[in-house]
This record gives C-alpha cells, structure tokens and sequence, in this order.
C-alpha cells in the first residue's frame, strides 16, 4: 500500500442538545500528511440521518475516485445518530474503517439508548454490528471496525495515516476543524 494512499476522515463538530443539527467535516488527506480538501455537511443531533449524510458527503465530493478508505470518528455523529458502514460501504464502494480511543461501554449505551429513542433497539443493532477490534499502538491501543477491506489492511492504513498518537491524521484534522469553526478555537482529543 502505498504511504500516499487518499483517505478521508470525518468528524462532526461539538453541539448542545439544545441545537436541531451538528456539522461534520470530511477531510481529504494523502497518507497523514497532506491535505487536499475540506467538505462540510450537516447532520441532525440524535437523528438518523446521519448515514445518507456520509454517503453524499463522499459521493459529491471530485475527489471520490481517488479516495481508498473512509475513517469515521466512531460509529455515530450527532449523539447517537448512527452511521450503518455497510450501507455506507455499499453506497461509495469506499472501504469503512470507525476508529475510537475507549472500548464501547454496550451496558451504557443501551441504556441510554432505552431511556431516550424508540427506536433504540434499530440503533443499538448497528451499534453493536460487526466485529470491534482491539488494535495495539506504542501508546494505548484503538478500537476498530471495518468493512470492505481485510483487518491487515485496515490496521496497515491506520499505520500510514497516523503521525503522532493513535488517531488517524485524518480524523485529527477533522477534529480539529470542526471545533475550530464551532467553538472558534480548536480544542480536545479526536
């Protein structure tokens, strides 16, 4: 695989609930290293849209045909609105990597789930699918999900991208872009 892959990393911005939509920002990178584009969307917090969000994001964007993975901050955007990365997948014929720094907490998760959609147990499924892998890096280790492509690969792609820590740069930068232009100034971890 080559170290100047096309990846794009997606991350939506910090919101109150008190807000109806939370931004996300897809950022086109070379490897971990160069950026090629910003892209912008918008996806409703807790709602379920967040799927069709992501599949548009990419597939308008010029750059598609180059891009080689999608790597999503976690499995949802918005709150718990859910991104289903085989749909996603199967829409941009993109391979899917989600990336977090904690072990999901299932437990927790349903229960918010319960106590606050009705359709929780829609959510939760999609949560929930798919293998979690535990991948280890010379700091704490992440946790991925993939789909499209063979767990080497993923782990080979997470290699390449990521510079410093254990966040893919792509995903960083798109942190850091999204609280940047909603909070003015950039701030925590991705």
């Amino acid at each position: 695989m080559k170290d100047e892959i096309r990846l794009i990393g997606i991350d939506d911005s910090p919101f109150n609930f008190s807000e109806k939509y939370s931004d996300i920002i897809g950022v086109v990178m070379r490897g971990g290293g160069y950026i090629e584009c910003v892209l912008k969307s918008a996806v409703e917090i807790d709602g379920d849209d967040a799927t069709k969000a992501c599949i548009n994001l990419i597939n308008e964007t010029r750059h598609k045909i180059q891009l080689k993975a999608i790597l999503l901050d976690g499995i949802s955007l918005g709150g718990f609105n859910v991104v289903d990365i085989e749909e996603l997948y199967n829409s941009t014929n993109i391979p899917v990597i989600t990336v977090t720094r904690d072990n999901p907490d299932f437990e927790k998760i349903e229960s918010a789930l319960k106590n606050n959609f009705k359709d929780w147990r829609e959510r939760l499924f999609l949560i929930k699918k798919g293998t979690l892998h535990e991948i280890k890096t010379p700091h704490n280790p992440i946790f991925i999900k993939y789909v499209g492509i063979t767990l080497d690969e993923a782990k080979e792609i997470i290699k390449i991208s990521t510079i410093r820590g254990v966040i893919p740069e792509p995903i960083r930068v798109a942190h850091l872009i999204a609280s940047g232009i909603t909070r003015g100034e950039s701030y925590g971890k991705a």
